[in-house]
This record gives C-alpha cells, structure tokens and sequence, in this order.
C-alpha cells in the first residue's frame, strides 16, 4: 500500500479504507471561495459492489492499493460476462458487468485496452482516449452552413449521442473522446 494525497486520486485507483479495498469511479477536486479545498470522490467497494461517496481535504493522505496494470485485448460478451485475453500469455479473464459499466458500448472486438487487476479479480479497465465510430444518424448536410459553429445531434454506431458539426453527415467515420462522448475530428481512414 501506498500512501498519497487525496488530491491525485484518478478514476481506475484502488484505494483502501477501513480493511477493503475500493475502485474510484469518479474524482473531483473542490475549492469553494472559503474553507478547504476538499476531493470528492464516488467509489465501489471490490468485494460485494456497494458504491460509496468520501470526501476528504485534498492534503489528507489515503491509502492507495498496488494493482496490476496490464493491455489485454477485448474478445466478446456473452451470459458470463465480458473476455479478454492478456496478448503476452494468452490467458483469458471474464470480467462482470458492473467493472466495464457504462465503458461497454465502447467495446469492439480485438480493441486493446488497459485492464486493472487485484489478485487475480479485475477491477477497472480503461478504454483507449479516443475511438474511431460511423455516424449512423444526423441532421442531412445544408449547403452553407459550414460558417457557423452550431453543432447538430447525431446517432453513433454504437448507440451513443454527441454533437458533430454541420458539414457531417449519415456513413461519415469520426473520432470520439471516450471520457465524454465528444467528437474531435472526422476520421482520416
């Protein structure tokens, strides 16, 4: 165990309170015009899935657990759960549902992603910062619009919402920042 300021928790980061052992799912640092700085942060207990909510004062130390990190390729979802397998060794893991949450529509098959493990029992996995998704449905393409710096909805292949910029339209391929589904550039594939 290792001890750090609660400041630099990230989401991912295992930590350890009161003997077990808890995944942050959500980091956020406060500082109201007075009083202390304080980190607020949503967690889910490893052992039975129970999310918590701690807040503590950005200088205070908390006990950071050492976890595995490794790249493991996403190979498919099933009754199970979701299988990866570690390209090194070729060993598979099932990881449940409740880990990947609201990452799964995020999967594609053979897509390599860093996977958090703690003796043996996956934890956490991020998903690579930017993906490569089709735009199944938008607003058409008006000629002249492409001055203005409104965005319009639009329907991913995957099923997630996001807004693109007027000039893309329905079978164009973009790039998608996974933390919040937001569009970045069309794809130069």
């Amino acid at each position: 165990m290792v001890k750090v300021i609660a400041s630099s928790l990230r989401k991912g980061n295992v930590v350890e309170q009161d003997g077990k052992l808890y995944v942050v799912l959500f980091a956020e640092n406060v500082h109201p015009g007075k009083g202390n700085s304080v980190t607020n942060v949503d967690m889910r207990r490893i052992s039975d899935g129970v999310k918590v909510t701690e807040r503590w004062r950005t200088t205070e130390q908390v006990e950071r657990a050492e976890v595995d990190d490794r790249e493991y390729t996403f190979l498919y979802e099933d009754a199970e759960g979701f299988h990866f397998m570690n390209p090194e060794n070729y060993e598979q893991l099932v990881v449940s549902a409740d880990v990947v949450g609201d990452q799964k529509p995020y999967l594609q098959e053979s897509m390599n992603l860093m996977l958090s493990t703690y003796n043996g029992v996956a934890i956490a996995l991020e998903l690579p910062q930017r993906v490569t998704l089709e735009v199944v449905d938008t607003e058409p393409v008006v000629k002249g619009q492409t001055a203005a710096s409104s965005y319009k909805p639009a329907v991913l292949e995957n099923g997630v919402k996001t807004m693109v910029p007027p000039h893309i339209g329905a079978g164009t391929r973009i790039v998608v920042l996974t933390a919040d589904n937001s569009y970045v550039e069309r794809a130069k594939d």
